[in-house]
């Protein structure tokens, strides 16, 4: 393996007794050599095993050290990672595995109840978490012949969510996993002292790429959340005097109704991030009152995930901008007739990079679809201001056309989301005969809040244009979330079509 390419091992040599990973839930602890030390064991058991380069090797697991075990063994010996996304069904997994074929499978015995009804799908599999797997990080290897591995050649292969399809396996190469870490850490300023905590499933780029690999880079500090809660991530971030975090809204929205959020100063935190949908205003605003800084970013599977860097200081008046592209990536914003769009003109986001991904595994014609002369086609919306800020505008999917109008749900989101009768809201666009589409908001009231139609209706219409305002509002207790948060407008629709 070109001496580049594994960086862990340099990492391990430059910082060897540096703590690298923690597991919150029992506070075990490994050191950079030891991290290295693992995953040289588990390179050396699986060439035992027959993994060639190209091989997948699938792991179903919550979050844990067998993540960076088995991702920097595959980095070694050119096998191709696969984590799967445990809040699939078993029909689903089932499906991915057909899919990608993995040569290997390991299983954490926390879901050794899943895999019973998964076996036909995979030949041989393993335990994670047991002590068979512990002897397994702990055995020595000698004389191991590793592939010659190139910068382009596939390391990862993350699985979209697909909530508008079929999920797609996005093939990330070292190249491309490498180049976000370091375009992070130059973007962003991460040294060696940060700290973070992450509750983002690992399955998820979000998880995996958007923070923890380039803290590991840099010689910085992981631990790994167990499940979140507002109170717990208020505990551990002083726990372990966490310098930057990563969180979706969704967690956001629960962390700031806690008494614990509203007491501590967190005296460590340089930052709070917030990323995979954009985030609500009143976010914004509950960090401003305690003289926390706060900002979001943005990104996807396919480019990154880290795009963009605003700096703190310009998220006040700049609010809800993810800011200006990273160091080492270019953005475009072209319209749908192929013109760049101008100052404040909304057009689909194309992004640039090293960072980007290889192809979609076994779908050709989608990788044509979405990487075109190097550039990838997001399908998010988005404009810029005359300083170079970029503001996520939503989905080209979800852009709703009512009457002839364009009318993108995010804005409608943001000023429904700040009336106080109003825990969650989500706008979509339904057929209707006379509009095109109707524009349809789903709203989660506070608790005792007895929120009517007509209140909506004159709130609205204080901030939005007439042909903006929803023309049917549907009150749920809660609405579908996705694997990673997000609000599942797919679902949504669905709900509207049975009622």
């Amino acid at each position: 393996m070109r001496w580049e390419l594994d960086w862990l091992e340099n990492r391990a040599r430059l910082s060897p007794n540096k703590n690298a990973v923690i597991l919150e839930d029992n506070n075990m602890k490994w050191t950079y050599r030891e991290l290295n030390n693992r995953s040289t064991s588990v390179a050396g058991w699986l060439k035992n095993h027959g993994v060639k380069k190209g091989d997948r090797v699938a792991l179903l697991s919550p979050n844990d050290i067998s993540y960076f075990d088995l991702l920097f063994a595959c980095g070694k010996i050119g096998a191709i990672f696969v984590p799967l996304n445990w809040r699939l069904s078993v029909h689903e997994l089932h499906e991915i595995l057909l899919d990608c074929t993995p040569v290997l499978l390991g299983v954490h015995q926390k879901f050794e109840n899943m895999f019973t009804s998964l076996e036909t799908a995979i030949p041989h599999s393993f335990y994670i978490g047991g002590v068979e797997y512990e002897r397994i990080v702990n055995q020595s290897y000698n004389h191991i012949f590793f592939d010659h591995i190139s910068e382009l050649d596939p390391l990862a292969m993350i699985y979209t969510g697909g909530t508008t399809g079929k999920p797609k396996g996005v093939v990330l190469s070292h190249q491309s996993i490498q180049w976000n870490a370091i375009n992070t850490i130059l973007s962003w300023n991460l040294t060696e002292e940060e700290i973070t905590i992450n509750y983002m499933p690992m399955f998820h780029t979000g998880g995996l790429n958007a923070l923890s690999l380039p803290i590991l880079m840099i010689g910085g500090t992981v631990v790994l959340g167990d499940q979140y809660t507002g109170q717990k991530v208020v505990h551990s971030i002083q726990q372990y005097n966490c310098t930057i975090i990563l969180l979706v809204p969704t967690m956001y929205h629960l962390l700031i109704q806690t008494e614990e959020f509203w007491k501590s100063d967190f005296p460590t935190m340089k930052i709070f991030l917030s990323g995979a949908a954009p985030c609500p205003l009143q976010v914004y605003e509950a960090f401003q009152k305690k003289g926390l800084a706060f900002k979001e970013g943005y990104g996807l599977t396919e480019a990154g995930p880290n795009n963009f860097f605003i700096d703190h200081t310009d998220t006040q008046v700049k609010r809800g901008s993810v800011g200006k592209p990273m160091l080492f990536n270019a953005v475009r914003l072209v319209k749908d007739n192929g013109q760049e769009a101008k100052v404040n003109e909304v057009g689909e986001l194309l992004i640039k990079g090293k960072h980007s991904f290889s192809h979609y595994w076994n779908n050709e014609m989608a990788t044509l679809e979405t990487k075109k002369e190097g550039w990838i086609h997001t399908g998010d919306l988005a404009k810029k201001d005359e300083e170079g800020f970029h503001y996520i505008v939503g989905r080209k999917k979800d852009m709703i056309i009512t009457g002839g109008e364009n009318v993108y749900p995010l804005e409608i989101e943001h000023w429904i989301a700040a009336h106080p009768g109003v825990d969650e809201v989500a706008v979509i666009g339904l057929p209707d005969e006379k509009w095109g589409e109707l524009v349809t908001a789903f709203i989660v009231p506070k608790h005792s809040y007895a929120i009517e139609e007509e209140e909506l209706i004159v709130y609205c219409e204080k901030k939005l244009g007439r042909y903006k305002i929803p023309k049917k509002f549907i009150q749920l207790e809660e609405l579908p979330k996705t694997h990673v948060g997000k609000i599942d407008k797919k679902k949504l629709k669905e709900f509207s079509k049975q009622t």
